[in-house]
């Protein structure tokens, strides 16, 4: 018999779907009305888990999972697991660390460009028919930003902050970066303050991986990034305090931002909507077809290794 696998979140990638279910006999907990009936019928088999990192899994659910093993989440973020738990039941967890580091930062580029440059104001002004019924040949839209030589900050000097650098970089950007400590394995300059870094910015992007941390992006923050500042958030939407970013907005008190990630996904303040100095995405920043076919591929390994007795790589537990 196959062993019996609990998903709590769809994988979009079709090959890894046909790869899960042929090792496996897999229970589709996602798509159960009585989700308390299914795992009464199906949870003292299960083996392993798949998970999305915001999806994550209950300390409930795992109680009632005598047997499981593995726990493999299809994403970066963990916070939704009860990591303590899980080490007390000798439970593995792991995630797909390293394999969303490439588009995110691309998309942290994408909209720190469209923040500065309109993109999708101006995308919006053509599709509209506006532009056809301009007086003069001159658009009637403000005037953007330059992003190339930009002084970047970036909230996190790991994997994402690094490659965002990297990126940032070659468009002649000065950066420097915050993080628990400097780093002297990269060429960048390290501001201890975060207050002091957003001061000394044109445009702060967060990429720290800090699951625990809560509004650090606040009213004292954005007031340091001042009116020419933007802000891009790629990371943890709970880095921001939203409402302190609402105000700075609505005031104002920054030029804009692009962000992927909010504090009660899927819930966006609604204010946000009509102001064209911000670029909103949900929460998108690995949905490419690469990426997220290396994250199925890694959550493939992490059930194979995490039931054969091995550490999987991409271990957090």
């Amino acid at each position: 018999m196959k062993p019996e696998i609990l998903q709590l979140s769809p994988i979009l990638i079709p090959d890894i779907n046909a790869r899960l279910n042929e090792r496996y006999t897999v229970r589709p907990y996602f798509q159960q009305a009585d989700k308390a009936a299914y795992l009464r019928e199906h949870g003292a088999n299960i083996l392993g888990v798949v998970t999305g990192g915001h999806t994550g899994i209950t300390r409930e659910v795992m109680e009632q999972l005598p047997k499981v093993e593995i726990i493999a989440v299809n994403g970066v973020g963990t916070d939704a697991i009860d990591l303590a738990y899980a080490r007390d039941r000798g439970i593995r967890v792991s995630a797909t660390i390293g394999a969303l580091t490439e588009d995110v930062a691309d998309l942290a580029i994408g909209l720190l460009i469209s923040a500065c440059r309109g993109l999708c104001t101006g995308d919006r002004y053509v599709r509209s028919g506006a532009w056809t019924k301009t007086a003069t040949p001159l658009v009637p839209l403000p005037l953007a930003r330059q992003f190339s030589g930009m002084r970047i900050g970036i909230v996190g000097m790991g994997r994402v902050g690094r490659a965002v650098a990297t990126r940032a970089a070659a468009f002649g950007c000065p950066i420097s970066y915050t993080d628990l400590n400097a780093m002297g394995d990269v060429p960048y300059t390290f501001v201890s303050d975060l207050v002091e870094l957003a001061a000394q910015s044109d445009a702060l992007i967060i990429a720290a991986a800090a699951d625990k941390a809560k509004g650090i992006i606040n009213a004292k923050v954005l007031e340091a990034l001042g009116a020419q500042g933007f802000l891009i958030n790629v990371a943890r939407g709970s880095l921001v305090n939203e409402p302190d970013l609402v105000a700075a907005l609505e005031a104002g008190s920054i030029a804009g931002a692009g962000l992927d990630v909010f504090a009660d996904e899927p819930h966006v303040p609604e204010v946000l909507f009509a102001l064209e100095t911000v670029v909103l995405q949900p929460h998108r920043a690995s949905a490419t077809v690469q990426t997220r076919t290396r994250m199925g591929e890694m959550v493939l390994a992490s059930l194979a290794d995490g039931l054969a007795g091995k550490v999987p790589v991409g271990s957090v537990v």
